[in-house]
């Protein structure tokens, strides 16, 4: 687990502070996770028969620190540096720069901005309905 926490999945997730969380991503990113987790725990042996972990099991043994929540971790810190920046800044002028002209017609694409949004609302919402986690 050292091995994975340390090497592996810093290099799945290098930049995934300015990600935006599509489903295709996360699904993507869920699999590769679960598919290293499974070949470094292993199979199971019951009843005389090998199998191989369900995403319960590994979930169980990683404690829920799966990748997805490794990069929404990773976002939300990013953007409270960025909050926290002096205006003068290169990185705090760009975050907040905003377009002259129009953008096409049609329904918006999701911004980063929005998207560390849904995360802290989801996090947030979460904290609130478990107020001790266990």
């Amino acid at each position: 687990m050292k091995l994975y926490s340390s090497v592996i999945r810093p290099v799945v997730t290098y930049a995934c502070e300015t990600w935006i969380l599509r489903e295709t991503i996360m699904n993507r990113l869920m699999v590769f996770g679960r598919k290293i987790l499974r070949k470094i725990f292993g199979p199971t042996y019951e009843n005389r028969l090998w199998r191989i972990k369900t995403n319960q099991e590994l979930n169980k043994l990683v404690k829920h620190k799966n990748v997805i929540n490794f990069a929404r971790a990773q976002s939300l810190g990013w953007y409270g540096h960025t909050e926290r920046m002096q205006e003068t800044r290169m990185v705090k002028t760009t975050y907040s720069w905003k377009p002259i002209s129009k953008g096409p017609t049609g329904r918006p694409k999701i911004c980063w901005e929005d998207d560390v949004q849904k995360i802290y609302t989801e996090v947030k919402r979460a904290k609130l309905e478990d107020p001790c986690p266990g």
